[in-house]
């Protein structure tokens, strides 16, 4: 007897709609994976990602072995153009690699599975596409206003210096969360804990 009718929901798969009771193991596995890969894909815009390229991700770092590129179009509903760019991009990141089988001309991907390596390259990418350039246009504004020609005076005077302060805050700010990323990449995993203990016992 079907314990549940089958549908197709927006990602393209086919899992039974679970009924209280019924519902067998498989179709758990399958809706706990769906419901991952579409709350993957609505986190991409924090990450400046596309949706597409997040749920090729989470599809991936959930998959039981290496995927070709017609896997992703055929459990995902995106077309080649969508996959292959996507995919490409995600190892430009460095959240999946390539992977070759001797007897296969496909091309295969396998995602990162080492969550913290994985927090890394997202946290390291952001920085360098988000945080840099904000630090480099700051850097430019100060500079702007401190190469004035001269020395101002009066208003032009207080207004170069409640800009001055305002671009530096911004900036140091910048600079503390780039060291505490800098000193969490050091500390590694096993070392996290013991360095969340300490930042405790001094705000605490």
């Amino acid at each position: 007897m079907d314990s549940g009718l089958a549908i197709p929901n927006r990602l393209g798969y086919k899992f039974q709609k679970l009924l209280k009771g019924l519902a067998v193991p498989e179709d758990r596995f399958e809706a706990a994976k769906n419901l991952f890969v579409r709350r993957w894909g609505e986190m991409a815009a924090s990450w400046g990602i596309s949706r597409t390229m997040a749920e090729i991700h989470a599809f991936l770092y959930l998959a039981a072995e290496p995927l070709c590129t017609d896997d992703v179009m055929e459990q995902l509903a995106v077309s080649r153009g969508s996959a292959s760019t996507n995919l490409r991009q995600l190892v430009n990141w460095g959240l999946i690699h390539r992977v070759h089988r001797r007897t296969d001309r496909k091309e295969y991907f396998d995602a990162e599975r080492n969550v913290w390596a994985m927090f890394e390259t997202i946290t390291r990418e952001r920085r360098r596409r988000e945080v840099q350039p904000i630090v480099e246009t700051l850097q430019r504004c100060i500079a702007m206003i401190e190469d004035d020609g001269g020395r101002p005076t009066g208003q032009a005077r207080k207004d170069g210096e409640a800009y001055r302060k305002r671009f530096t805050d911004i900036l140091e700010f910048c600079g503390l969360m780039n060291m505490l990323f800098d000193l969490m990449s050091k500390a590694g995993r096993s070392g996290l804990k013991p360095l969340v203990k300490t930042i405790g016992k001094l705000v605490g």
